[in-house]
């Protein structure tokens, strides 16, 4: 990867977003990260004046993304690589999380990243070239109790992304899925949502989770400045994977889930294979 890129990087402030911000300017890059403050706005632009670009942008902010990237494409260049990293968790029992946190969490996770995407794809595909890396989650594969509105938001955005890979891969676009597990970032604290609990029955279940949960917040195995590092291979590569794992438990898990799916499969293929016909 040519170290003149331009990278436009979500959620820049905090994380991974933080981490790549500041690995990706010390590889020679061009880096535009969006904020939610004037004080991110002024830290982030410290980090490399002339190189660190910041702009002030929610990613629901459906009708003003656009104007945002007309502007950095005409005031900072081309935008050769989009990482949708802006996101959170959010953590409840089904039953009892309201419906608008469900509508919250895939305005963010979901529709703001599929907003950003299509902003940047129309002159990405005039150039017929360009990367987009959408920030997902082990939890994009897998699942676990409370957090199934979160899974289920990373799980769309791992579909929505291997299918846009195929739609613009001829166009010399490409699209990678990066799914971390547990590292070192503000997921499981400050940016996590967490739904009050209501309902006794679930309790011997959930309580122990969330408790290890909070328990494990800053003390996770990964690490993101190597995470950071992975993702800048990853836009460097010649061929960039369609879906990339990081760290070793989501490894572990998805390989765990994907090998229960098969058995699964292969318990019931003659109930799949006696509706055909």
């Amino acid at each position: 990867m040519a170290s003149n890129r331009i990278l436009l990087i979500t959620g820049a402030s905090s994380g991974f977003g933080r981490a790549l911000v500041r690995e990706a300017l010390e590889a020679g890059h061009r880096v535009v990260g969006t904020v939610r403050s004037e004080a991110a706005s002024a830290e982030l632009e410290a980090l490399a004046p002339g190189r660190a670009f910041a702009r002030l942008l929610d990613v629901t902010d459906f009708d003003n993304i656009e104007r945002v990237v007309g502007d950095i494409e005409a005031r900072v260049g081309p935008v050769d690589v989009l990482v949708n990293n802006a996101g959170y968790g959010h953590e409840g029992v089904m039953e009892e999380a309201p419906l608008a946190d469900l509508r919250r969490q895939f305005e963010v996770n979901v529709f703001g990243a599929v907003a950003m995407m299509k902003a940047v794809l129309p002159r990405m595909r005039q150039r017929r070239r360009g990367h987009i890396l959408n920030i997902t989650s082990m939890g994009g594969f897998i699942t676990m109790p409370g957090i199934s509105y979160y899974c289920g938001s990373k799980f769309a955005l791992e579909g929505i992304s291997e299918a846009l890979g195929q739609e613009v891969r001829p166009l010399g676009i490409h699209v990678t899925a990066v799914a971390p597990g547990s590292f070192r970032t503000d997921w499981a604290g400050r940016s996590m949502s967490r739904t009050p609990r209501s309902i006794s029955d679930y309790d011997a279940l959930f309580d122990p989770l969330r408790k290890a949960r909070e328990e494990k917040s800053g003390k996770q195995l990964g690490d993101p400045v190597k995470a950071a590092r992975a993702m800048l291979a990853a836009i460097a590569a010649e061929r960039p994977p369609a879906h990339l794992l990081l760290g070793s438990d989501a490894l572990d898990l998805v390989r765990a889930k994907l090998s229960a799916l098969s058995d699964e499969i292969a318990a019931w293929e003659a109930v799949t294979l006696s509706t055909d016909g």
